[in-house]
């Protein structure tokens, strides 16, 4: 299954490297967040029917069964050797970082929760910091998820009938 998923994968990056086009275009030309397109081009996403005709018009090399491939459910998963790569070694340290921090103000802001990684927006952007340096920000805009209570009488497979 992993062999096949990278070949796919390559075939998919192929594409996209063919193209001549960033992420960021591809995304302005679907309405899809970058990050989202760089998921579904390494299948970690779902190609929804709706989306598949613009990412077609965006990269018109993607043939048919590319799409067909694209729209099955993807099996998420990541190489485990993928955190010794600088750039996700630096992202994990900053949530490493500022996690504890991140997840206080979360509970203060929100309540006794989390925030879902299903329901979850990503993108990366580039801006000139005050210094006229290029800066990165990294924006992950996820659904509120608390916690619940665990009452018996609210537990479906539980629940009593009179």
């Amino acid at each position: 299954m992993a062999e096949y998923k990278a070949n796919l994968v390559h075939l998919l990056q192929s594409v996209k490297h063919d193209s001549g086009k960033s992420y960021t275009q591809i995304a302005e030309e679907t309405g899809l967040t970058n990050v989202y397109v760089a998921q579904l081009l390494r299948r970690q996403a779902q190609l929804k029917p709706e989306t598949a005709p613009k990412l077609q018009a965006s990269l018109p090399d993607l043939t048919q069964d590319l799409i067909h491939h694209m729209m099955k459910p993807p099996m998420r998963s990541y190489d485990p050797n993928l955190i010794q790569e600088p750039t996700v070694y630096r992202l994990n340290e900053a949530i490493m970082h500022f996690g504890e921090s991140i997840k206080e103000i979360i509970n203060e802001e929100f309540g006794d929760g989390i925030m879902s990684a299903i329901d979850f927006y990503c993108s990366v952007d580039k801006v000139k910091g005050v210094d006229g340096k290029d800066r990165v920000v990294v924006t992950m805009d996820g659904k509120y998820l608390p916690y619940t209570e665990q009452k018996l009488e609210d537990m479906a497979s539980k629940s009593r009938t009179s």
